[in-house]
This record gives C-alpha cells, structure tokens and sequence, in this order.
C-alpha cells in the first residue's frame, strides 16, 4: 500500500487516480488506533517508504493531538527465537507467528494507555515495534546480508526507549555480533543524540529456575566483551571518551536478564501452553512498564518521532561502511590492514620515485 500511495504522489494532483489515493493515510491511522499494526520497513525493498509513514503518522497526530505522546518498546532478535510470540503475550497483541520467516521488515503497533495509569507514563501510547527475524537462512547466501541484519536492528534500536534482545542460547554469538556493529554505527552518526535506549536480554527455553544465579559470570563476560568491543570502536572513530558498553546503551547485568521457559509443555499441537512462561513474561512486562515509567519525562510527540525516524532512516542509509562487517573486529582488522596497506603503497612510491630520478639523473 507505502508504495502504491508513494507512487501516486508522481502522477499530476489533478489527476483521479491520485486524488482517489490522498485519503489513504488518514484511513491507516484510523486502523492503527484500532489496533492493526503498520509496515514501518518494508521486508521486500528493505526501506522505509518515507513519505507513506510520514503521512500516517501525521494523520495519526491530528486525530490524537494534544494526547500524543508516546514511548517505544522493541524486540530484536535472530529468527524463531519467538519474537512475535513474547510481544502477543505481554501485551495481548496479535503479530503473526509462525516457524521460519513469517516476520518480514518492522511492523509497529499502537497501544493506548489508560488514563488512570497514564500520570505515571506520562505518555499518551506505547509504540511495540516487531522485527523480522536476524540471520535469516534466506537471506545468508546474499552477499550483503550482513548490511541488511546490521541495518535493521541499528534503525529499531535507535528509534526505542526499550529493546528487548531476545537470545536462544544457541545463537548468543551472533546477536552479540550484531549489538557491536549497533553500537559502532551508534559512534560514527551524528545524528544520534537522542538518549540511551535501554536493553533488556531475554534467554528464551531456559527451564532451570535457578538459571539467573548461575549465569551471573555468563552475564559479566558478555558485558566484558561487548566493553572491549565498545573501546576498540571508539579507538578507530576517535572518540575514545567511550570506554563501555554502557556508555552508548542502558544496562544493567544484575537486572538487564530475563530467563523464560519455553512456551510449550510437550509437542505442539497436543501440546499444553506452559503456565511458567506466562508467569516469566509477566515479571518482564511489570519490569519493562517500571522502566517507561521512569523515562516518561523523555517520550516524544508523534511529531517528533517522526522527524527523529527520517533522520535515523538517512543516517542509515549514508553509513555504508560498518554495516557490511560481521562484528567490531572484522572492521578493525580491516582497518588496520588498510592502514599498513597505505603506508606500503607509499613507501613503494617514494622508492620508485627516488629511483627514477637517479635514473634520469645518470641518463643526462
């Protein structure tokens, strides 16, 4: 629908088909505020379809206004970790789920405070932004797959108050991977000013009650990497006032980990749902509702989570340089490659040059 109404706007404003298209926008909102969720990313095109979101959610702001305000709540992740599954059962939500890719771009979706509660939010709506799911097997034959993963979780990271990683124990390196190419591209783009987004880490299937206590050093070395990660990027960009990992994002390794149970007792489909994840994600839901209630002073206006998207969104899309490295590591590797590569191609030139004046020199 962004690209049929974007493509419109091309045809003459006289034109009917055009002019049958403008009340689109206001339409979508209409939806939005009755709980249907909007493609902020295109899963298809990998792009945001500027001018149709913007529209929306300008629509969006004149139906709602002066009650405008709102916080945004993300979940990141690598595919089938149950991204969707976790946000339909905290806030009664209805994002497709299914196995494999079934998530495809960003989807945002509308939720209404109520007003006895909304004093201690101040804010008017939370914002839940679903993510299509990370390394991708689709996806991992393309040659820029790394970009499109790095991309996508740097844009949604930067546009929440909170992100949810959502972490199956089997693919911690690879979302650890990603965070460092996040917070790197945090560093080079000057347009992000806005405060700290918080992380929450989510361990899904994790059964052992006890799981908390007994990961506590888990906990400290992720932290411990992730801070040497952030050191090591700050070094190559220069702005080595960054020594750690939470000095670009919010967290916490004492209160910042969530271990779940899995949501099924037995084999789906006679499968019975397992009471201890309900109960695992309602203790998450009260945590992450404490922290927007904390950092209610910080929500936008529809507004300004507009422009502040469209200048995330074009940030982005000029950094095309960290976003095609695997982790923080690969980059500075190949910076320092570039860096003695540099000096060699120099020091042959300046051999070559010495030499070929020595030459003319006896040839005269």
């Amino acid at each position: 629908m962004g690209q049929i109404y974007e493509a419109s706007l091309s045809l003459p404003e006289t034109d009917l088909a055009r002019q049958q298209l403008q009340h689109l926008p206001k339409l979508c909102a209409e939806l939005m505020l009755d709980g249907f969720p909007l493609e902020l990313v295109d899963g298809e095109a990998s792009n945001i379809p500027i001018r149709w979101v913007t529209d929306v959610l300008s629509q969006l702001n004149a139906l709602v206004s002066p009650k405008n305000k709102i916080l945004v709540v993300t979940v990141l992740g690598v595919q089938s970790t149950g991204k969707s599954t976790l946000l339909n059962t905290m806030f009664g939500v209805q994002f497709a789920v299914s196995s494999g890719r079934c998530t495809r771009g960003a989807f945002m979706l509308l939720i209404k405070i109520n007003e006895d509660v909304r004093k201690d939010f101040n804010c008017d709506f939370m914002v839940i932004i679903d993510t299509e799911g990370l390394k991708s097997p689709e996806l991992a034959q393309l040659d820029n797959s790394h970009e499109h993963d790095n991309e996508l979780a740097t844009l949604v990271v930067g546009l929440s108050d909170i992100t949810i990683i959502n972490i199956a124990m089997e693919n911690s390196t690879e979302m650890k991977d990603i965070l460092q190419i996040v917070v790197h591209a945090f560093l080079r783009m000057k347009e992000v000013g806005k405060k700290k987004p918080t992380c929450q880490f989510v361990h899904q299937n994790v059964s052992d009650v006890s799981a908390h206590d007994k990961n506590m050093k888990d906990r400290e070395l992720l932290l411990q990497q992730l801070n040497e990660m952030t050191k090591a990027a700050a070094k190559m960009e220069k702005k080595e006032e960054y020594s750690s990992f939470t000095d670009v994002m919010e967290y916490r390794p004492d209160t910042g980990n969530w271990y779940i149970d899995g949501l099924w007792n037995g084999k789906p489909p006679m499968a019975a749902v397992n009471a201890g994840y309900s109960e695992a994600v309602y203790e998450l839901k009260k945590n992450i509702i404490h922290i927007l209630g904390s950092c209610g002073s910080s929500a936008n206006n529809i507004l300004e989570f507009t422009e502040w998207m469209k200048s995330l969104w074009t940030a982005v899309k000029h950094e095309n340089f960290i976003f095609s490295f695997r982790n923080s590591l690969v980059a500075d590797a190949y910076m320092r490659l570039c860096t003695a590569f540099n000096k060699w191609e120099w020091d042959f030139k300046k051999e070559m040059y010495t030499w070929v004046t020595h030459a003319e020199a006896r040839g005269f």
